[in-house]
């Protein structure tokens, strides 16, 4: 495994990140998977310009960025595939997500726009979107007080998600022969976005 450091939301930064992860490995670029993002909350009214810059940045145009700073090494492959993690987000109105919500509904449609125009070059992209998953910067939210509550109703199977159940089906994708699959949003969000 090859550990290297970028700014996502820097082109340059990581168009050398990848450059030097071919030169260190030796392996061709067979896909990728844009996960840098970030999450802040505010009233809408009151939301700072730098709030919107810093989640819009992250979440959407740096992941614009990865696709860009993967496409030539995966063109001179023969393709590959990408995959955008978005959020369930995308088609919810989140009371203070605004910023949030509007970058993750731009992965989705970053991911259809980037599809359609390189499948022709043989890469695939796919949006995964996970509803609550739980990771070590909100466990305790999500296990305590009216979150976990709310949660415990809401999402049918009574709890989040896990990283690992995220990252198992993204590793599927990778590992699946489905070339027919591409520009869709998979929802993975134990039946949240569905139940009444």
């Amino acid at each position: 495994m090859i550990a290297l450091q970028a700014d996502v939301t820097d082109p340059e930064s990581l168009q050398r990140a990848f450059s030097e992860c071919l030169r260190l490995g030796g392996e061709p670029v067979v896909g990728l998977v844009n996960n840098a993002g970030v999450h802040e909350e505010a009233r809408s009214h009151e939301m700072p310009r730098a709030q919107w810059d810093t989640v819009m940045n992250t979440n959407a145009l740096a992941t614009v960025f990865g696709c860009q700073a993967a496409y030539p090494l995966l063109v001179s492959n023969g393709g590959g595939l990408i995959v955008n993690i978005g959020s369930f987000f995308d088609k919810l109105g989140v009371k203070r997500n605004l910023a949030y919500c509007a970058s993750k509904a731009a992965v989705g449609a970053i991911t259809r726009v980037l599809a359609a125009e390189w499948a022709k070059v043989g890469i695939r992209v796919i949006d995964v979107a996970p509803g609550y998953v739980e990771t070590d910067l909100n466990r305790a939210s999500l296990n305590e007080g009216p979150l976990a509550s709310f949660l415990k109703q809401r999402i049918p199977r009574g709890k989040p998600g896990t990283t690992d159940e995220v990252a198992a089906f993204v590793a599927m994708l990778f590992t699946s022969d489905l070339h027919f699959l591409t520009g869709e949003t998979v929802y993975i969000d134990g039946g949240q976005g569905h139940a009444l």
